[in-house]
C-alpha cells in the first residue's frame, strides 16, 4: 500500500526518520505520487532524479534532514528553470542557486523536489499567472492562495511537502499563510540573504518559509538566518531560535488591537474573529490590553512605483518589446511607473516611508506587540487578477484608456505631460490611492513591516465561513524570537491543523 506524505510538521517528520518509523527515500516517493495525483497546481518543475539521489544519501542527523521540501519559483536553483513566473523568461535555465536555498540544503540536510508556482515577478498576492495558470486553495478549490509564495502555501497546506521557501517583500508569505491556515513568519529585514544579486532597493524584501508550526519556522531561522557577506542588510543571527522557545516572559507585555491598520476595509465576521482570538492570547500569556492611535499615511500607490525599479533592472533590453509576456496588470504597473515615476515623486515616497517609519516608532514607544488581521477576508477567488472585489485602478486603466494599447498611449501622453509639470505626477498618486482601494488592500495590512522592517507573524486564528482567517502580531525590530513566543501560545491553547482538513485521510 502506497503511503500519503507525512502531514504532521518537518520536526515530527525528521523525528520520525531517526527512529526508523520512516524513511527519506519513502517519504520522497510519498510525495511524488501526491504532486503527480495533486490538482492544486502548486509545482512549476520537478527535479525528481537529483531528489532521489540526495534520499539515498541523507544525513536524519541534519536539522531538516531528508525532507522534501518545495522552493519557490522566484528563487534560483542552478539548472532549473528560472522563469520568475513569467512568459518573458521561459526556457531560461539558472547558472546559481540562491544562499537562502544553498544553507537550507547544506546546512540544513533538506531535499528540494522541484519549485512552487508564484505571481509573476512577485508583484501581486494573487494565485494566477498567464505561464503556470491558476494554484487553488487546498482548503476549497476555487478559491485564492494568495501571494506571491502561491505554490508554497498551497504544496504545505496542501500535504505534499512539510517544508517550503517563501519571500515577503509586501506580505508574501504572511499572506498565503493567512489564506490556507499556516504560521507565515516575516523576520526582521536582513534576517535571511537574499544574496546572490540582491538589489539594494526597495530593502523590503525578506526569505523564510510556509509553517505548519512555531518549532519548524524556528529551527528554519537556525539554519538559514545569519550574515553573508554578498548581502550587506543581513544580521547576525543567534543561532538558537528553536532552542529558545518559550524563553520571553510575556507578562505584562502592552498590547493593541487594531483589527484593521493603514485603513483596510475589512470583510464581515473579520474584526470580530481577530479581536476574539486576540483576547484569548492576551489572557492566556498575561498580557495587558492597551489603546493605540496609529495613523499611517497611505504609501500604496508611490511604493508601487518606485518597487518598479527592480523590474526595469530585470528585464533590462527586453522591456518594452517584451510587454505582451506580461499580464496586463504588471504592464499597466510598467508603463505607469514609467510616466509618473520621476525625482519629485521619489521625494514624496521617501517623504511618506519616513513618516511611516516614524509613526511606527512612536507606535512601539506605546506599545510592544500590535495585532491585526493579516488579510481583509477570507481567500477571494482563485483566478482573480487583484485581491479587491471593488471596482480596482487596473479595471479603470483598461476601461478609461480603451484596452491595453489605449492604455500605452494614454501613459505616454501622462509622462509628456509629467515633463511640463514634475509635480504632477504625485499629485495623481495620491489622487488614485484614495480613489481606488485595491492600491491599499493588495497587501495593505501586511505592507508596513516591510517598509518598516520590523518582523511580523501570521497567526492561523480559526475560520470564518470554512475557511482561514489569519491573525497578524508585529513587534519592533529584531524581537523575532518574541513573535516565535507569542504564537506558541496560540498553537498550544488552539492548535490549527497542519493541513488543510480531508488531506491525507
Amino acid at each position: 500500500m502506497t503511503m500519503s506524505p507525512w502531514t504532521g510538521d518537518a520536526c515530527s517528520l525528521v523525528e520520525a526518520f531517526r527512529t526508523g518509523e520512516r524513511s527519506p527515500a519513502e517519504e520522497l516517493e510519498a510525495t511524488i505520487g501526491a504532486i503527480g495525483a495533486s490538482d492544486l497546481n502548486a509545482f512549476s518543475h520537478l527535479d525528481l532524479e537529483a531528489a532521489r539521489a540526495r534520499a539515498a544519501t541523507a544525513d536524519v542527523a541534519r536539522p531538516f534532514g531528508g525532507v522534501p521540501t518545495a522552493i519557490k519559483e522566484l528563487e534560483p536553483v542552478a539548472g532549473w528553470p528560472h522563469t520568475e513566473a513569467s512568459l518573458v523568461f521561459a526556457g531560461r535555465r539558472a547558472t546559481q542557486t540562491s544562499h537562502h536555498v544553498q544553507r537550507l540544503v547544506e546546512r540544513g540536510g533538506a531535499n528540494p523536489v522541484g519549485a512552487t508556482t508564484a505571481s509573476e515577478f512577485g508583484g501581486l498576492n494573487v494565485s494566477v499567472t498567464r505561464i503556470n495558470g491558476v494554484t487553488h486553495n487546498p482548503w476549497r478549490r476555487g478559491r485564492t492562495v494568495g501571494g506571491s509564495s502561491s505554490g508554497s502555501a498551497a504544496a504545505v497546506a496542501g500535504g505534499l511537502v512539510a517544508l517550503a521557501t517563501g519571500g515577503d517583500g509586501g506580505g508574501s508569505i504572511r499572506i498565503p499563510a493567512g489564506y490556507c491556515g499556516l504560521l507565515g513568519m516575516k523576520g526582521t529585514f536582513g534576517r535571511i540573504t537574499r544574496a546572490p544579486h540582491a538589489f539594494m532597493r526597495p530593502n523590503t524584501v525578506v526569505f523564510g518559509n510556509l509553517s505548519r508550526s512555531v518549532r519548524d519556522a524556528a529551527r528554519y531561522y537556525d539554519v538559514c538566518a545569519g550574515v553573508d557577506a554578498f548581502d550587506p542588510s543581513t544580521l547576525e543571527s543567534a543561532g538558537q531560535w528553536e532552542r529558545g522557545l518559550g524563553s520571553h516572559d510575556l507578562r505584562g507585555l502592552r498590547v493593541a488591537v487594531l483589527p484593521s491598520i493603514a485603513g483596510v476595509r475589512l470583510e464581515d465576521g473579520v474584526a470580530e474573529r481577530i479581536e476574539a482570538q486576540a483576547r484569548a492570547l492576551i489572557e492566556a500569556a498575561g498580557m495587558v490590553q492597551v489603546p493605540l492611535r496609529l495613523e499611517l499615511p497611505n504609501l500604496a500607490a508611490q511604493w508601487m512605483v518606485g518597487n518598479m525599479a527592480t523590474l526595469v533592472a530585470d528585464l533590462g533590453d527586453r522591456w518594452p518589446r517584451c510587454a505582451d509576456q506580461l499580464t496586463e496588470e504588471i504592464e499597466i504597473g510598467m508603463r505607469l511607473s514609467h510616466a509618473l515615476y520621476n525625482l519629485d515623486t521619489a521625494a514624496v515616497a521617501e517623504e511618506l516611508r519616513v513618516a511611516a517609519n516614524e509613526a511606527m516608532a512612536r507606535a512601539f514607544a506605546e506599545v510592544d506587540l500590535i495585532i491585526c488581521a493579516t488579510n481583509p477576508g477570507p481567500a477571494f477567488a482563485a483566478d482573480a487578477q487583484v485581491s479587491s472585489s471593488e471596482r480596482s485602478f487596473i479595471d479603470w486603466a483598461k476601461e478609461s484608456a480603451v484596452g491595453r494599447y489605449g492604455t500605452r498611449a494614454a501613459l505616454f501622453g501622462l509622462r509628456a505631460a509629467s515633463a511640463v509639470s514634475p509635480r504632477l505626477p504625485s499629485r495623481l498618486l495620491g489622487q488614485m490611492a484614495e480613489r481606488f482601494p485595491d492600491l491599499v488592500t493588495m497587501g495593505g495590512l501586511t505592507m508596513i513591516s516591510n517598509m518598516y522592517g520590523n518582523p511580523a507573524v501570521s497567526i492561523p486564528a480559526g475560520t470564518l465561513d470554512g475557511l482561514p482567517i489569519g491573525m497578524q502580531v508585529l513587534a519592533r525590530h529584531h524581537h523575532d524570537g518574541l513573535l516565535f513566543d507569542v504564537a506558541s501560545v496560540v498553537e498550544r491553547d488552539h492548535p490549527w491543523p497542519m493541513v488543510a482538513p480531508g488531506v491525507g485521510g
